[in-house]
């Protein structure tokens, strides 16, 4: 690599790409080959070798203590003393080295901040600020994007670039395509571990997909037109808050019919988050119903509304979807271990358990070196698809996907789309909330596009882009003719101001 280049590797999840970094970082021993930097070869027993040959790397489950301060988490490791006295830490000056670096490449961190409470591309920002106050001149970026908002990437690739023009060399690690166009100098794609060719960012999506994959990829969801049964889920009047009890989800009105999937779009940090834990049980509804398949559900523990036949993707796999020292196989019947074919009470069947989990990793190609593997060492597209293997794997009257996609590559991205559309012809209701617009478009018959806590619009797929924009700006074509910024619509709850929900939308400046 050349000073202000970054190069992308690209590649499938369990490719190789994270282990390779590791290896680049130290924390990972090569059995064969060598590392040159500046054209002599580097022997690195460990992180703090790496860095002090230049090296940093932002890891893909960030490396941070919640309950630091952002300077304290950037002194560990490194701390500064005060007066050459052992024991005092020199806080002030490590504080200031925060705020220049973080004013230098316009990285807007707080050194104040405790991590728990700033937003998750923040915190990204925190561990880059960290690498850079070692003073490296290789940043390792590994899947940097998977867990932002579309937002936030942007902003995260714009401090790439002033990155790039202060003379730092980047390896970013992705299997974004769009991403890998937007800011790739060079791009590497490896598969099952081997480079496998190396391709200019001018190369077609298409062209980088079959590269990844090693077979052509559709990008698209080929599905037929949908035919709606009767109502599965209904949410009328819903009100919910979040863990600050400020007001998320400020009644909303929606139903889900058999055979259908239902989108949900807007900017995330409008309400999506509560009102998807508000149905599965797993936060208090202060106003409302929600019904499904005719039952009130309102007050069912989350075993219950799953047990009802709802099956359940959520956004954060590392908190609501695995337990990561379990093994695959484990993870696999989380929600139906105590039930036949997997047991019985609390006597379960570990060869029945073993059978269904190797199944499911060859139908949903979890990439494992085995069924009895703990789930978190899996790379995290990995442990998405064992996810989505476990709840697509029982009959279901109802999906909720939250982020299906999220942190996997294009292979896999195509297969699972397939998979949802699959079971919405099966009759199976669809509700889907999704980040990424591209995929609301392409999965949803109908798109409702929630903002500031209420659903201001329901629209076609084939609505324009830029409408739908609009609608998660909070701008209404009502609005946009009368010349105001915002419109309620109806079957929203109009009375008071809608109170903007507390996740990713406060400012950099405020975090």
């Amino acid at each position: 690599m050349e000073p202000g280049e970054i190069h992308a590797l690209l590649g499938e999840n369990g490719a190789g790409k994270s282990t390779l970094m590791n290896v680049l970082y130290g924390l990972y021993q090569p059995d064969e080959g060598e590392i040159l930097v500046d054209g002599r070869p580097l022997k690195l027993k460990g992180p703090s070798d790496a860095i002090a040959a230049g090296i940093g790397m932002v890891h893909q489950h960030f490396m941070l203590v919640p309950v630091f301060t952002v300077t304290e988490n950037i002194m560990l490791g490194a701390e500064q003393v005060r007066g050459g006295i052992a024991g005092f830490l020199d806080r002030r000056r490590a504080r200031r080295g925060v705020a220049e670096v973080s004013e230098r490449y316009n990285l807007r961190v707080d050194p104040d901040a405790v991590i728990e409470d700033l937003p998750v591309g923040v915190q990204q920002r925190v561990e880059i600020v960290k690498a850079l106050t070692r003073d490296v001149d290789l940043l390792i970026l590994d899947e940097p994007t998977a867990v932002l908002t579309p937002q936030e990437t942007e902003e995260l690739l714009a401090v790439m670039r002033s990155l790039k023009a202060a003379g730092k060399s980047i390896v970013f690690i992705t299997h974004k395509l769009g991403e890998v166009k937007a800011i790739a100098d060079r791009i590497t794609v490896i598969r099952r571990g081997k480079t496998v060719g190396t391709a200019s960012p001018d190369a077609s999506r298409d062209e980088l997909a079959a590269l990844m994959v090693g077979r052509s990829v559709r990008l698209t969801v080929d599905k037929s037109p949908a035919t709606p049964g009767k109502p599965i889920l209904e949410v009328t009047g819903l009100v919910v808050d979040d863990d600050r009890q400020v007001r998320a989800v400020d009644g909303v009105d929606l139903t889900v019919h058999a055979g259908e999937v239902l989108g949900v779009a807007g900017v995330q940090g409008n309400g999506q988050t509560e009102l998807i834990e508000a149905i599965m049980g797993l936060r208090p509804v202060l106003a409302g119903s929600v019904t499904l398949d005719g039952q009130p559900v309102k007050g069912w523990s989350t075993k219950k509304v799953l047990r009802a036949g709802v099956g359940y993707v959520p956004e954060d796999r590392s908190v609501d979807g695995l337990v990561k020292e379990f093994s695959v196989a484990e993870n696999l019947v989380l929600d139906i271990y105590d039930r036949p074919p997997f047991g019985t009470g609390l006597a379960l069947k570990p060869d029945a358990i073993a059978k269904s989990a190797q199944e499911r990793i060859e139908q949903f190609d979890v990439r494992t070196s085995s069924a009895g593997a703990p789930v978190g060492t899996l790379s995290g597209g990995n442990q998405q698809k064992v996810i989505v293997a476990r709840e697509l794997s029982r009959p279901l009257k109802l999906l909720i996907a939250a982020q299906p996609t999220r942190g996997v590559d294009v292979g896999s991205i195509e297969f699972i789309h397939s998979q949802v559309i699959r079971e919405r012809d099966h009759g199976t209701a669809v509700l889907l909330v999704s980040s990424e617009l591209d995929e609301v478009i392409g999965l949803a018959d109908r798109i409702a596009v929630m903002y500031r806590g209420r659903i201001i619009g329901v629209v076609g797929p084939d609505t324009p882009r830029e409408e739908i924009g609009l609608l998660m700006a909070g701008i209404t074509p009502d609005a946009v003719a009368g010349g105001g910024a915002t419109a309620s619509t109806p079957g929203a709850v109009t009375d008071g101001p809608a109170t903007p929900a507390a996740e990713g939308t406060g400012s950099e400046d405020e975090a």
